[in-house]
């Protein structure tokens, strides 16, 4: 592969995880903003009641909108990537039995395990590479904009 076919394949992967990960806020955020009672119960069974009140939940979905409009775009890179991996990091972390046993098998029984949130490690890690590439994110509109300005 040549180093511009190399180039573009690793911006369009970036532009990818981008787009996954910060869709993915912006749809977290869109169900807390539109049913502000689902949020404090999904905090109270899943993350020990963390942040469990409404209005720290309805604050929440709309920060969460934000960054992850902010990701998707690849505006203000440095802090949204920081803020994205502080939610999706943390997140996966409160998740581990689940993560260690989706399918029930150990840690938890058929009933308790929840099998949607083994991809949260994988959210994890493609938050951290667009943090360790970020200077390789070369369909941002930050690069765009340091390209042209």
């Amino acid at each position: 592969m040549t180093p511009i076919a190399s180039d573009r394949a690793k911006a369009g992967s970036l532009l990818l995880l981008r787009v996954g990960t910060g869709l993915l806020l912006v749809v977290w955020g869109t169900l807390r903003v539109a049913s502000p009672a689902a949020g404090p119960g999904l905090a109270n069974k899943y993350y020990g009641g963390l942040l469990d009140a409404p209005l720290v939940q309805l604050g929440f979905g709309a920060a969460e909108i934000v960054i992850g409009l902010l990701v998707v775009l690849g505006l203000f890179r440095r802090v949204a990537y920081l803020v994205q991996a502080l939610i999706l990091i943390p997140g996966a972390i409160a998740l581990w039995r689940y993560l260690l046993d989706p399918l029930g098998l150990y840690l938890l029984d058929k009933e308790s395990s929840q099998v949607l949130f083994f991809p949260s490690i994988a959210l994890a890690g493609a938050t951290l590479v667009l943090l360790a590439f970020r200077d390789d994110d070369l369909w941002s509109v930050d690069h765009r904009l340091s390209t042209n300005g």
